[in-house]
């Protein structure tokens, strides 16, 4: 295949560069590095199957040849980024979604949308399932981020509906691994950065609120399987292991060596879900697809990686 990866020079952009490369495609990568870096494709500099173009996917986006897939993962991602950029994460979630939809329609080509679980906003539901329509607040703190996703999955939708596109909807839970960034505000580089530098890490509240990690091969994984399939409805792509952020701050702890131990501070950050869990029954039973990668291999990994950037 010939794909387009949007925001290919992201977290997870680039991961999918990789195994897309991997499995013998042609990708072209597009970012206009307002989040990503080049530094996380560098690799990949001199592969005669890889390209990259800069530009901002809420322009036009213009794509000579064929196209198989588009796989559309420009957008900040992480609350620090969307609090900082609003207008922009609002505007590649509305006109980036449909630039992109517009390219695999003229193209004649697949689409996947890099939605979230931050669609289910602080969930009523646990675990939370694909039907569940969730409890999001449109004006709150998050609400550029989430209801961005929200309007891409309704205009994807559409144009599955209405063109015939053959489009795909992942909601990604929680993912860390390498390449994250270090400054990126989440709770996964926040704490191994303090814990390599022997600080103590910082847990909001009383640490009770819980998340559900996924390690990005895991994840990569989930999309490959989706993008090649036949299934057009939205499919949580996640790990089902649920825990609090107390227990993460200790395995963070244990895995890096960090004797400085935990600090609270009493504010919770206004919009924080209380709980992520995904259920995942429509990922095992359609795309034959369940995370592998156990949370103390994962962390290793992802802290081998941030012992050279930290």
């Amino acid at each position: 295949m010939r794909v387009l990866i949007t925001g290919g020079a992201g977290f997870l952009g680039s991961h999918l560069c990789d195994r897309f490369l991997a499995e013998g495609h042609t990708v072209i990568a597009m970012d206009n590095l307002i989040t990503g870096n080049t530094r996380n494709i560098a690799h990949l500099a001199g592969n005669q199957n890889f390209s990259f173009i800069k530009h901002d996917t809420t322009n036009y986006i213009y794509i000579n040849g064929a196209l198989d897939a588009v796989l559309h993962f420009a957008s900040p991602a992480s609350p620090i980024d969307y609090l900082k950029l609003p207008i922009q994460t609002l505007k590649v979630g509305a006109l980036g979604t449909h630039n992109a939809l517009g390219l695999a329609l003229a193209k004649k080509a697949r689409f996947l949308i890099a939605s979230t679980s931050e669609i289910y906003g602080d969930p009523l539901e646990h675990p939370q399932k694909e039907s569940y329509a969730g409890n999001v607040d449109p004006i709150g703190p998050r609400g550029v981020y989430d209801e961005a996703k929200r309007y891409a999955e309704a205009i994807t939708m559409a144009y599955h509906n209405v063109h015939g596109v053959d489009t795909k909807i992942v909601r990604i839970f929680n993912t860390y691994g390498p390449r994250m960034r270090l400054a990126d505000g989440r709770v996964v580089p926040n704490f191994i950065a303090q814990a390599l530098r022997g600080e103590p890490l910082t847990v909001y509240g009383d640490g009770a609120q819980t998340r559900s990690f996924q390690y990005v091969s895991d994840l990569i994984e989930g999309l490959y399987r989706l993008l090649n399939s036949d299934y057009n409805q939205p499919v949580n792509i996640g790990n089902p292991t649920e825990m609090t952020i107390l227990e993460f701050a200790e395995a963070v702890n244990v895995i890096t060596g960090n004797k400085a131990g935990i600090i609270f501070k009493d504010e919770r950050i206004k919009g924080d879900p209380q709980t992520r869990q995904p259920d995942i029954t429509r990922a095992r039973t359609i795309l034959g697809w369940e995370p592998k990668v156990n949370l103390h291999e994962g962390l290793e990994k992802t802290v081998a990686y941030f012992r050279e950037v930290v």
